[in-house]
């Protein structure tokens, strides 16, 4: 472990490991002495000795990692068994440190957890409830594929609240991959995928949080888990809520009233040494209220009449059965059942509609010497209702996927690891799809690595993008298999990642180069129809997205830096046109600095740039910066912490509008930027 410090108790002598790993320690005093052994990222330890030392051996010395960051995490969303130094896939892991860390800043929702990692932008879809998309590498949000331990339960309809309606406390870690990864997943994971690792019992576990924001928000949020013998149980519950506001007397709300109940028990079962079972209910019912301030705080009158009003019930259930058939061989058999229900209203108008969906996979995984194969099957139906309340024709639609999936991962040599894939999707009135993939891990040697993947990917058009999102889906005609049709991607990656150590081993360094490029063709983009109306069209030729992200990380004694950068460059090729998609900064910046002392502080600052971007009514947003500043204090069962979010106070009713017409008939443009502003908040964490 490069870095490592062994300090002796009591005296000025102190080494750190070289590049092999190894202390070389001299003139320590004869008699009992205590050894402090210290390294980023794993538990401190003491070890008593009796100097001279007996054995002369070198003493070898074992850590425990801190959090799942650490090389030794086996990922699943690979759904293989390899920990992810081998595994040729670039996945990028969000652990339970830093979980805990961002639930400090926003306890009751993942956005700013995954808007503040490198290359990935949140969008607010709505100006007055907030609701909020997700992009990666710079392709709209309906092209990123959201898991929740490997179940597909944030699609379509029930994807636009998704990002704000999923507390992190019962996170395990958060895995993430760039780039196209339909072979395993199907369509939509064209961009990427981000899956939700949730906690499983062990020893026990009770956590509790209780937060509070100067913007009126309230969270309060528990977590138990243990194993009992064959059987375990975890439960989340949580409450969140916010009332109504809006900063410096602006007209519409910047954060709206809401208020969110969730729970989800689980339960695991373990018959015997070769059986897992492990089913689990999601349940969600939110009331989410924005508009005029003025109609929300009750003084509505001709003047100040507009709403935005989302009622949404969410119900899922999740159900894994695994049977290992041999040492090296296991067979999994998942289903999950959701139920979404979104309501929403604003004044004259309401759209009210159902997304019911299933999803059934059975998969086969074996691995021996060198070689390990994936195989499997799954059926997903995808079915939307709506109530009927306008002259516009039902949006509604079923749609049905039927897939088989094949991987195969072969160790060449100890330095050379090759992944290959090859899937098969029938999309019901849409017709089929063969997605193949490649990903290659090479090892120079044991500072750098380098990961090259591409593969094809598809999406299935449906009515829910972030277009349609912005607009409440007021006037949208429906999608039909008629005149639509799927739209299909080839994309790439390379990345290149380097670490050693400086300074005697003192300070760590760390960087990672990514190159990326997505190619979609046939995209659907909303059109105007006609007076007041619009439809999605596939247009001719294609959108293109490709860019560049650095990440940089350095570590020295109590303190570590990240810096992150992320170059974006994408296109709308329309005909002839030629033209940046909206919303997409070119150029993205993240730096945090943390200091963590002895697991009793940790206070970090930190700071996001964002360059001037294309909006879609042609103008150009211009550019800002965001900082943050976070502080915890900690003891062995109580933590106390408070946070100070946008410490600059930029946000866009400051140097921009969001509205253009009247107050009471206001129609929204592009929202690039915070609209809430400076906000602190403060909570007490209990770890019984």
């Amino acid at each position: 472990m490069i870095g490592a410090v062994v300090r002796v108790i009591g005296t000025s002598l102190a080494e750190a490991a070289n590049i092999d790993g190894v202390v070389h320690m001299t003139n320590i005093p004869d008699g009992k002495q205590v050894l402090h052994y210290q390294c980023l990222g794993y538990k401190e330890r003491n070890d008593t000795l009796m100097f001279p030392l007996v054995n002369k051996d070198t003493l070898q010395v074992y850590m425990e990692a801190e959090s799942e960051e650490m090389d030794e995490v086996t990922v699943s969303s690979t759904r293989s068994s390899r920990t992810i130094q081998d595994v040729p896939t670039r996945i990028e892991l969000i652990s339970g440190e830093e979980l805990g860390e961002k639930a400090n800043m926003k306890p009751g929702d993942i956005k700013m957890l995954l808007s503040e990692s490198t290359g990935i932008q949140t969008l607010q879809t709505s100006a007055t409830s907030g609701n909020a998309g997700i992009r990666i590498e710079g392709m709209d949000g309906r092209y990123t594929q959201i898991l929740k331990d490997g179940f597909p339960l944030y699609a379509g309809f029930s994807g636009g609240l998704g990002l704000m309606q999923t507390p992190p406390l019962d996170l395990k870690r958060v895995e993430i991959i760039k780039g196209a990864s339909s072979t395993l997943y199907g369509g939509g994971a064209i961009a990427g995928l981000i899956n939700l690792i949730s906690k499983t019992p062990g020893d026990r576990e009770l956590k509790f949080l209780v937060n509070g924001t100067t913007a009126g928000g309230l969270d309060a949020s528990g977590y138990y888990g243990k194993l009992y013998g064959k059987a375990g149980v975890t439960l989340f519950a949580a409450y969140n809520g916010s009332r109504a506001y809006a900063p410096d007397n602006t007209v519409f709300t910047a954060i709206p009233f809401y208020q969110r109940y969730t729970v989800n028990p689980k339960i695991f079962w373990y018959p015997d040494a070769k059986t897992d079972v492990i089913f689990g209910i999601n349940a969600l019912y939110e009331n989410r209220l924005g508009g005029d301030i003025h109609y929300i705080l009750g003084q509505h009158d001709t003047a100040h009449s507009y709403y935005e009003d989302n009622k949404t019930t969410r119900a899922s259930t999740q159900l894994e059965m695994r049977r290992r058939l041999t040492d090296s061989s296991t067979l999994t058999l998942k289903n999950s059942i959701n139920h979404f229900d979104r309501i929403i209203s604003t004044g004259d108008y309401t759209f009210n509609g159902t997304q019911s969906s299933t999803f059934t996979e059975l998969n086969f995984v074996t691995h021996k010497n060198k070689l390990e194969w994936i195989a499997g099957a799954n059926v997903f139906t995808d079915q939307f209702s709506e109530v009927k309340s306008t002259p516009i024709p039902l949006r509604n639609y079923t749609l049905s996927t039927f897939g088989i999936f094949v991987q195969s991962t072969w160790d060449v040599s100890k330095s050379l690891i090759v992944e290959m894939g090859l899937r098969s999707d029938y999309v019901v009135k849409y017709g089929n799809s063969l997605l193949p993939r490649v990903s290659i891990l090479y090892k120079l040697n044991g500072n750098i690595s380098s990961r090259l993947g591409g593969g094809l990917g598809y999406k299935t058009p449906t009515i829910f993008t972030e277009e349609s999102e912005k607009i409440i889906y007021k006037n949208v005609l429906p999608v039909s298999p008629d005149s639509n049709k799927l739209e299909h991607s080839y994309g790439a990656n390379w990345d290149v990642n380097y670490k050693t150590s400086f300074a005697d081993g003192k300070m760590t360094f760390s960087i990672n180069q990514l190159l990326f490029y997505t190619h979609l063709d046939n995209p659907l983009l909303l059109k105007p129809a006609g007076v007041g109306l619009y439809r999605f069209a596939n247009i001719k030729p294609h959108i293109d997205a490709k860019g560049a992200e650095t990440n940089v990380k350095l570590g020295y004694g109590h303190f570590k830096l990240f810096l992150g950068y992320t170059y974006t460059h994408s296109h709308i090729h329309s005909g002839d046109v030629y033209r940046e998609t909206p919303l997409t900064p070119r150029h993205h910046t993240n730096s945090v600095l943390m200091y963590e002392l002895d697991h009793k502080w940790k206070i970090g600052v930190e700071g996001y740039y964002y360059s001037e971007q294309r909006l879609s009514d042609g103008s150009t947003g211009r550019d800002y910066w965001l900082c943050g500043l976070m502080a915890e204090r900690i003891w062995k069962h109580v933590s106390v912490y408070v946070n100070f979010e946008n410490m600059l106070d930029n946000r866009q009713t400051r140097f921009d509008t969001i509205y253009t017409g009247s107050v009471t008939q206001p129609t929204f443009r592009d929202i690039y930027a915070p609209l809430d502003g400076f906000v602190a908040n403060a909570g007490l964490k209990l770890n019984l």
